[in-house]
């Protein structure tokens, strides 16, 4: 796919420098652009080129939220549709649903949330609505200091969106979330380190470096298997009713990492030089996907 509102650069490490690319727009957020990165973490996830992923926004904001100027529904809704809970179940894939009815933000993050790679949001700028909502799936957060941040749904009568009801929770506890979707407002970089949305708060010049830098230790010194499988074992383990489930698919992810990447780890501890791990992440053990 050619991306219009999208740059994807993978670098010489294997670390795909991903911009949202509206700059004149604010970066907002269109039905193009959630189609263009689905796309694109689902090209970088099966691509062994790729060993993580940035993403921040081009010019002065991260996404300032939904393209609001445009006629009709929005948000790419049809409206002539009047879908139940069944439809959702039962219909996830049909065209009608799937295009008519599904939650655009939803689908972009449900594709981040599938990834093998490592994602790492370096949050430039203003980050609204779906671009709040967006880097929630990503794993390691970092925010300018001329970050402005918001789940402002609640502002003009919508409700949290892009999966972020089973998200936000997750990442900042469940009375920090609900204050945050309550009250609607857009808060600093200093509030979201204080409501531990973000890892740091950096000078804006070196925002999309300390990302890199976080980004390129990861491609370099970690087996791209191994990291494939604990990215999915935390977010997917973490929501079952037992540890048991934990257990099982552990089992499973040590066994067939120890006689991988992991036969080449301990070779090199015990050599005391760095490891040249093989895996590939698109040649993952036999269990994986274990959830579907």
């Amino acid at each position: 796919m050619t991306y219009n509102t999208l740059d994807y650069t993978v670098d010489a490490d294997g670390v795909l420098l991903l911009k949202l690319n509206r700059p004149e727009q604010l970066n907002s957020f269109t039905v193009e652009m959630a189609h263009e990165l689905i796309d694109a973490f689902t090209r970088a996830s099966n691509d062994d080129a790729v060993r993580a992923v940035v993403v921040t926004g081009a010019g002065k904001a991260f996404c300032a939220g939904m393209d609001l100027s445009s006629e009709g529904n929005v948000f790419g809704l049809d409206e002539t549709q009047q879908p139940t809970l069944d439809d959702l179940r039962l219909r996830l894939d049909d065209p009608a649903i799937r295009d008519g009815v599904r939650d655009t933000g939803g689908r972009v993050v449900l594709a981040i949330y599938d990834c093998k790679k490592p994602v790492i949001g370096a949050i430039n700028g203003a980050a609204v609505g779906i671009g709040a909502t967006m880097t929630l799936p990503m794993d390691i957060r970092l925010a300018s200091e001329k970050a402005r941040i918001g789940f402002v749904f609640g502002r003009i009568g919508i409700v949290p969106e892009a999966c972020s009801s089973w998200f936000l929770p997750r990442v900042v506890g469940i009375s920090q979330a609900l204050e945050w979707t309550y009250m609607a407002d857009v808060f600093d970089a200093q509030e979201a380190l204080r409501g531990r949305l973000v890892k740091a708060v950096v000078p804006a010049e070196q925002l999309v470096e300390e990302a890199l830098k976080i980004a390129r230790r990861i491609a370099k010194e970690r087996s791209p298997v191994g990291i494939a499988l604990t990215r999915q074992m935390m977010y997917r383990n973490s929501a079952q009713p037992h540890p048991i489930a934990a257990h099982q698919v552990d089992s499973l992810a040590m066994f067939y990492t120890s006689i991988g990447d992991g036969k080449e780890g301990v070779q090199a501890f015990r050599e005391k030089r760095d490891a040249a791990f093989k895996g590939k992440a698109s040649e993952m053990p036999s269990f994986y996907p274990w959830w579907a």
